[in-house]
């Protein structure tokens, strides 16, 4: 449990007393994204037992609804760094994985059977998702046992037109994310994360003191890296100004609309969302 206070001071900017953290999930409190790899390839042998520990991660009622697409060429991965223009280190990574629900796997199982698939509904997209997305971060925290990098790539649902014919992905199959995978050129800072009372409730929810826990968080992230507390979002929208901090900026974020043609495509994809 040493440097349990170190590695949490990183991770919240402030001092939870009483909080010892076991050798054994260091690694997870002091978690960096890698956003930028060497030429050094990851050996295949390796990559298959990182896929293995992803399938090894817990599913709703065993069901498995995810597939995972792992792309090594590097033309296809620079075919998606081109059309997510604000992400040219994309390219670095010697491998893209993307993370798919899948629920068309599970007619297929009852079409085998003679049997209906009687579960096209919201609640069987939600269990895609979370089953794509537990098994994710299982390979995620795999491939940081063994020294690898990877980053989550949320844009491949802004280019989910183009991405999804790439990949040749059926009815009923969809993308939750990319993952770049690699080797790091260096580790980035650790990223300041909200403090626990903000996120963690006992027994009843209660944000109460959310404004002022904000004010605080946006204090100690603004100190300490301004210049990324600077890259203001939607600019074109709002005025840019100074003395924005981490809140305002999920704010200005939050305030337009994402992706909102994706429930239109989950319904040509097959999907009922009722």
């Amino acid at each position: 449990m040493a440097g349990s206070e170190a590695l949490l001071r990183a991770r919240f900017g402030i001092d939870l007393p009483g909080t010892d953290i076991p050798d054994a999930i260091a690694g997870l409190i002091d978690r960096r994204v890698t956003r930028r790899y060497t030429d050094q390839d990851v050996p295949e042998p390796l990559l298959d037992a990182l896929l293995a520990a992803a399938q090894s991660a817990p599913a709703k009622s065993d069901l498995q609804q995810y597939s995972i697409i792992v792309m090594r060429d590097r033309h296809r991965i620079q075919q998606i760094a081109n059309w997510i223009v604000s992400m040219d280190w994309l390219a670095t990574a010697p491998v893209f994985l993307v993370w798919c629900g899948d629920m068309r796997r599970g007619q297929r199982l009852c079409a085998m059977h003679g049997m209906p698939h009687a579960n096209n509904n919201l609640d069987t997209f939600l269990n895609t998702a979370v089953d794509c997305a537990l098994a994710m971060g299982q390979f995620m925290a795999a491939a940081d046992a063994v020294g690898l990098g990877t980053c989550p790539i949320s844009y491949v649902r802004s280019h989910i037109e183009r991405v999804s014919p790439l990949l040749g992905l059926p009815d009923g199959v969809y993308p939750v994310a990319g993952l770049t995978l690699g080797w790091p050129q260096f580790r980035r800072p650790v990223s300041m994360r909200l403090p626990p009372a903000v996120v963690v409730h006992r027994e009843r929810y209660d944000d109460s003191a959310l404004e002022t826990d904000i004010a605080g968080y946006d204090q100690r992230r603004t100190a300490r890296d301004p210049v990324a507390a600077s890259n203001l979002k939607n600019n074109d929208i709002y005025p840019p100004r100074d003395g924005v901090g981490w809140s305002e900026n999920a704010a200005r974020q939050l305030s337009v609309p994402e992706r909102f043609g994706f429930a239109t495509y989950l319904k040509t994809k097959g999907f009922d969302l009722a």
